[in-house]
């Protein structure tokens, strides 16, 4: 058995590789980038690649290769399962819908004309997104019907920038100074200010989100959220508190860890949601509505480090807790083994 892995500097793939090494598991390095990435692939059992939402050109093909190397019969971390709506709130509303999830409601328009006659009846506030981002950028409280006319008529005319450099300056790097100003976020600071001058490949090839309008339902009373990741048999949970007066949690990196802060219908509902979409790994993001708990959206990746690392233990699928180190990305290549090997036992 032998593994591919693109190797992406800080990124899931630094743990895939440390632990090949550590575990003697065959693996080669592999550039999905490449024009005959499908022959390097040819040795190979599986191929695992942590793309994500900073790199436009992922967007352009990573979905459309991982379709097709499954349908060759190759299996693939993230699977088109896991990963077909990752960065796509259009097509998490869609698909969380058609599985009943329990969505925050939501609702989406691609003629102006319908989006100006559901703001005549619909209540405010509501939370304007945009289909990609993460960090709660390209996300703000809409307060009235004027406000939200104002941004149908630019969804409809000139468009939004897919990447928003100053909200994200504001949202996460100044907002992280602020709480915590060290070394590290000094130096984050600096980096931020840099980008908000300099032009990245995203920035000039990046594109313009337009044609389409979508909102949820504000729900108030909010001041954290509970994000929980599930990873086969393992889930494990972290609850991000809201900025200061900001009704946004993501980004904030105010967190809390203790098992008891986290309600067993949450936890129940993120392990029947990845059982049902057939996920690898996915991250759900949670709030409630007068006391019933609601899904904001989902992500199949998350950041890696000590934000995650830092749960001090998982429930397995029968909500048993189990005390211990969390390494995520040892847990998603654990189980993308046993899953190749299960293959290869089929096959002999």
């Amino acid at each position: 058995m032998k593994l591919a892995i693109h190797d992406r500097k800080n990124s899931f793939s630094d743990r895939w590789i440390d632990y090949c090494k550590k575990n003697n598991i065959e693996y080669k390095l592999v550039n999905c980038y490449s024009n005959d990435i499908v022959n390097q692939l040819s040795d190979c059992n599986g191929l695992m690649w942590h793309w994500d939402l900073n790199d436009y050109k992922s967007s352009l093909f990573a979905k459309q290769l991982t379709i097709s190397l499954e349908m060759g019969g190759l299996k693939v971390y993230p699977s088109s399962n896991t990963a077909w709506h990752y960065d796509d709130k259009v097509g998490q509303k869609y698909l969380l819908e058609a599985i009943h999830a329990p969505l925050v409601p939501s609702v989406i328009f691609y003629t102006k004309k319908d989006a100006i006659e559901w703001v005549a009846s619909a209540t405010f506030p509501k939370v304007f997104k945009l289909r990609g981002g993460a960090g709660s950028v390209n996300v703000r409280l809409v307060h009235n019907r004027r406000i939200a006319k104002k941004l149908i008529k630019k969804a409809f005319g000139t468009g939004f920038k897919s990447s928003n450099k100053m909200g994200d300056f504001k949202d996460r790097v100044l907002w992280n100074f602020r709480n915590k100003p060290n070394l590290i976020n000094l130096m984050s600071l600096i980096k931020g200010l840099l980008k908000l001058v300099i032009k990245t490949e995203k920035d000039r090839l990046g594109n313009i989100e337009k044609g389409y309008i979508y909102f949820q339902d504000f729900l108030p009373n909010n001041d954290f959220d509970s994000r929980l990741i599930v990873i086969g048999n393992k889930c494990f949970a972290v609850r991000r508190h809201n900025r200061k007066n900001d009704f946004r949690a993501s980004g904030s990196g105010v967190k809390s860890y203790k098992p008891e802060l986290f309600d067993e219908i949450i936890i129940r509902h993120a392990y029947k949601i990845s059982q049902e979409l057939g996920s690898q790994s996915m991250a759900y993001d949670f709030i409630y509505d007068n006391g019933v708990a609601k899904l904001v959206e989902i992500s199949y990746c998350f950041v890696i480090g000590e934000f995650y690392d830092n749960c001090p233990g998982y429930w397995d699928k029968e909500l048993n807790w189990h005390t211990g180190p969390i390494n995520p990305q040892n847990f998603i290549i654990e189980d993308f083994i046993h899953e190749l090997e299960k293959d290869v036992k089929v096959k002999y």
